[in-house]
């Protein structure tokens, strides 16, 4: 995941909660603006990804190409890139609700895209009165998503039920990280299994935590994927803890090292 030092927003800008967010999550890569930004060759807004899917996939195969030493295949960039917007999305969305119980209301318009590095920027005009519950933020982060998803899948190879498998994960994971950076991770999970137990479309299955015994009594906290984020694509030995590709002895020996 890219990061990227934030730009403070003042105190008119977004709600606190996403200031929040943005100051204690380095793994979030979004900086606060006031504005859109100016240069538009450079930026893409959500909803105009449609129009630059294709460029903003290339670059994101230059990026894995000049990190990893190999040139992925196509839909294996246009999935990573996917994946590193939606994650960011779900968490700017439902950290919100996880911190203060009100999810964030964030049109396409208000988070931009920056096409040679993929960092991210989030205007901080958001709507006041986020949802409440479950329902409210699920039908937040499908209103955004859904149309990302459109402008994605001509690249990424996948069927609308994969697609809403990777928006699944990514929220499970946003909510889950929030958790452990806050030292909170059984909280997590349980906000987690309450948002996506299954039978919420158009996500794809629950949140399916399970627990894996450790060494010395010490329990971890799992769960597999519902869709490939293809990392292991990328580094092929280095396939995520959660990826179907890893057994749990695997798991329970990166979590205790």
């Amino acid at each position: 995941m890219l990061q990227l030092t934030a730009a403070r927003a003042s105190a008119a800008g977004p709600p606190a909660s996403i200031r929040r967010l943005v100051d204690i999550c380095p793994a979030l890569p979004v900086t606060l603006l006031d504005r859109p930004p100016a240069d538009r060759e450079r930026w893409c807004p959500g909803d105009a990804l449609a129009a630059r899917a294709e460029s903003l996939v290339a670059a994101e195969a230059a990026r894995i190409e000049a990190a990893h030493g190999t040139a992925p295949r196509p839909h294996v960039a246009a999935s990573r890139l996917l994946h590193h917007y939606l994650w960011s999305l779900c968490l700017l969305t439902a950290g919100p609700w996880y911190l203060d119980e009100r999810a964030a209301r964030i049109a396409p318009s208000a988070l931009w895209i920056e096409e040679s590095t993929g960092d991210l920027a989030l205007l901080a005009d958001l709507p006041d009165g986020g949802p409440h519950g479950p329902d409210g933020l699920r039908t937040a982060v499908a209103a955004h998503a859904g149309p990302v998803l459109g402008a994605f899948q001509p690249y990424v190879r996948r069927g609308p039920h994969a697609l809403w498998g990777m928006v699944t994960d990514d929220l499970v994971s946003a909510l889950w990280y929030l958790g452990r950076i806050l030292g909170e991770e059984d909280r997590a999970v349980t906000a987690a299994s309450v948002l996506l137990p299954g039978g919420t479309p158009p996500f794809s299955g629950a949140a399916a935590f399970r627990c894996l015994p450790g060494t010395e009594g010490r329990r971890h906290w799992t769960r597999t994927r519902q869709g490939c984020c293809l990392y292991y694509a990328v580094r092929p030995d280095e396939a995520c803890t959660t990826c179907p590709r890893t057994p749990d002895d695997e798991r329970v020996r990166r979590l205790e090292s």
